[in-house]
């Protein structure tokens, strides 16, 4: 095996100081393995982090991203969870096995920084620390599911979602796509939100009941009320962040609004009574533990769920690949090959 691997560091938090590296090949320690990652996708948190505002005092050189698939390589003394040869996907919050996880984890302990993230050929993580992908996908499509599949899971399971509910999600990035998968998969129905009639079309083509162009249709919460006979919807996948107000008003009497990210921002306006009139739960979403992705991956391969795959960039041209996602013109995830 060789000693040295390529990894891709930012060097400045930006784009353009996404440079291929040659580095040392880790060894991993009692407890560990060796990951053989054979391919990784984007989340928007990497080119938040990348931007340089999300993680204060972050330092560099680091490398970014933390969703993957691989294989074990080599294992450490004492595991027993993996054996070499095995296919194998980290989990983003490293020690969260159930329940919630302690701030320090939050804090310290995501892959993809601080930890070190996947854009490399080889990372260590301790074997409690990993899951056996769903057996039906492929590295490529396993790869997709650390925070955006299961931020989609926790999202409506924690939200007790149940046949016969209706589910709204924003856009058509890889939380959103998921979140209609799963919704559906739940018996549910599902109103998705695009600026573009194509995706829109290609959402329902996934399943989803209704599509609305916020551009074309800026009051879409008015809209969102219409398709669903004036109740409006039981769970809300905010996506957007800055949009929580229009998604307060577009929730049903006792909902839920799960807010999951911040691709418009990190700020956002509200109306009190929109919360306490309707007695409408408002819950934040953090990815989720080893134990719901687990419990997701069962689903997906009951369910024989695909993840949707924009765009496949080499690792030497991630640079590419986060340029592509700047522009937002991507239709689910977008992924790195190995």
């Amino acid at each position: 095996m060789t000693t040295t691997m390529r990894a891709i560091q930012a060097q400045s938090f930006s784009i353009s100081g996404l440079k291929v590296a040659a580095v040392e090949v880790p060894t991993p320690g009692k407890g560990e393995v060796l990951i053989r990652i054979k391919a990784a996708t984007l989340n928007y948190r990497d080119l938040a982090v990348l931007g340089g505002d999300y993680i204060k005092d972050l330092p560099l050189p680091y490398v970014p991203a933390s969703d993957a698939c691989g294989v074990v390589e080599a294992v450490g003394l004492g595991v027993t969870r993996f054996a070499i040869g095995d296919r194998i996907v980290p989990i983003y919050t490293q020690g969260w096995h159930d329940g919630k996880p302690t701030p320090e984890q939050r804090a310290k302990r995501t892959i993809g920084a601080p930890l070190p993230g996947v854009l490399q050929d080889y990372i260590v993580v301790p074997e409690e620390d990993a899951v056996v992908p769903p057996a039906n996908l492929s590295d490529l499509e396993a790869a997709s599911l650390p925070i955006a599949a299961v931020t989609a899971w926790n999202a409506l399971s924690s939200a007790g979602i149940k046949a016969g509910d209706d589910v709204l999600v924003q856009g058509t990035g890889g939380v959103s796509l998921f979140a209609l998968q799963f919704a559906k998969l739940a018996g549910a129905r599902v109103t998705i939100l695009s600026s573009s009639d194509e995706k829109l079309q290609r959402a329902k083509e996934l399943g989803a009941d209704f599509g609305i162009n916020y551009r074309s249709t800026p009051d879409w919460e008015v809209e969102v009320k219409k398709v669903t006979g004036g109740r409006g919807v039981d769970i809300v996948v905010e996506t957007v962040g800055t949009s929580l107000s229009k998604s307060l008003s577009a929730v049903a009497f006792g909902g839920t609004v799960s807010v999951v990210g911040f691709v418009a921002g990190y700020s956002a306006e509200l109306n009190i009574r929109q919360v306490i009139g309707p007695m409408v739960n408002i819950k934040g979403i953090a990815v989720g533990s080893r134990r719901q992705f687990q419990e997701m991956n069962r689903a997906i391969e009951q369910g024989n769920i695909k993840p949707v795959i924009d765009k496949v960039f080499d690792l030497v041209d991630s640079a590419a690949a986060f340029e592509h996602m700047k522009k937002g013109l991507h239709f689910g995830k977008i992924a790195i090959q190995m």
